[in-house]
């Protein structure tokens, strides 16, 4: 068994932390206080690849495989977690698109989210249904010849506010998953209204609630085919969990290694502080907590690659890492004393960015409930 990267993906790893130094990590906690990102940070991700890592190198994008796509998004987070969803979105659309569109549809949907000039969201979440997904009220009527009108409201929307485009499901059918279908839509349009959200963390990523007034959208906008969006969406969250949680563990990293260099660097009582057991010890195992979550989210992404079931490290992973992260960011914090609450440091932000994600995507309930049933299996699972 073979732990080490290749050395294409430490090339990677070793250029995206050079350009995430340089390109991102400065204005980190400036975007938090404003509340969005800087003019032309994604355009920069785009030139980077970080918005076509896993988008073939036909259309301009990396092609890269899934282990080096979390390579690239673990070391993006330890500069900036919100940074990373528009590379994390345009890695698991884009892997939609590619894998249930047409070639038409690929050719027309893919260069441009690998250039940047679609910045695209997963709208799936409604202010009823968050977890119970399949309860999709959003309806999509037909209209004539010409396509669909989209009506309804998508909540808790990430990066909502700036997308350009969506993976929009909508109801065509009867309740139930096998009635709802996948749409790749325009959302600059005057039949969408954004309301942008005030959080707790993630203050710069664009959390939207957006309100359909019967969108138009065309018959060659539908993905995979009617009925079927909702089935192909939820094999690719498997894979997206994956990268959430090394998003979480790369955030979580950087406080850990802040925590460790001021145990080395303050002294009290005439000595460093990380010879206290009771500073270095829980450093100690929280190092240990996030190693053990990143490990789980490789072996879940190495299983991807290897066209094997990934599943259970995926779930495993998501409900794990992002638990493991918040408390490894707030042990760092607290080992930094009365230097570590004010808002000149970046302790406080990583932890409460590192929070949204024990929400989206897959609470610890829902991916504990997915493990019960692969272990278990469903006849005797909840």
């Amino acid at each position: 068994m073979n732990f080490d990267l290749t050395p294409e993906q430490e090339e990677l790893r070793a250029r995206i932390r050079a350009f995430a130094a340089t390109h991102v990590a400065p204005d980190y906690q400036a975007a938090d206080a404003r509340g969005a990102p800087r003019p032309g940070l994604y355009a920069d991700l785009a030139g980077a690849g970080l918005l076509g890592l896993r988008i073939a190198t036909g259309y301009g994008g990396l092609g890269r495989d899934a282990v080096s796509t979390g390579v690239a998004l673990e070391e993006l987070a330890r500069a900036d977690f919100n940074a990373c969803y528009p590379a994390l979105n345009a890695a698991l659309i884009a892997d939609v698109l590619a894998a249930n569109g047409d070639q038409a549809q690929r050719d027309r949907w893919l260069s441009p989210i690998a250039d940047g000039s679609a910045i695209v969201a997963l709208c799936l979440t409604e202010p009823d249904h968050g977890t119970d997904a399949a309860a999709v009220e959003m309806r999509a009527e037909p209209d004539g010849d010409k396509g669909w009108r989209l009506s309804g409201v998508k909540s808790s929307i990430m990066l909502g506010g700036y997308a350009t485009h969506g993976l929009v499901f909508a109801r065509t059918g009867a309740a139930g998953p096998h009635g709802i279908t996948a749409f790749y839509a325009r959302l600059d349009d005057a039949h969408v209204a954004r309301r942008t959200t005030t959080d707790v963390g993630n203050r710069s990523a664009g959390r939207a609630e957006l309100t359909f007034d019967a969108l138009p959208v065309d018959a060659d906008d539908v993905v995979a085919g009617p009925g079927l969006g909702f089935v192909q969406v939820m094999r690719g969250f498997d894979y997206s969990r994956a990268l959430i949680s090394l998003i979480c563990v790369g955030a979580a990293s950087a406080s850990l290694d802040e925590a460790f260099d001021h145990a080395r660097e303050r002294h009290a009582f005439g000595q460093p502080i990380g010879r206290f057991q009771g500073l270095s010890f829980p450093l100690v195992e929280h190092a240990t907590y996030l190693h053990a979550a990143r490990l789980l989210a490789y072996e879940a992404l190495w299983r991807k690659d290897a066209g094997q079931d990934h599943r259970l490290a995926a779930n495993m992973a998501k409900w794990w890492a992002p638990r493991a992260a918040f408390e490894a960011a707030h042990q760092a914090l607290l080992t930094f004393g009365q230097h570590g609450w004010g808002d000149e440091s970046p302790l406080g932000q990583r932890m409460r960015d590192v929070m949204g994600l024990e929400i989206g995507d897959g609470t610890a309930q829902v991916t504990k409930l997915v493990v019960a049933r692969l272990l278990l299996g469903r006849d005797s699972a909840p």
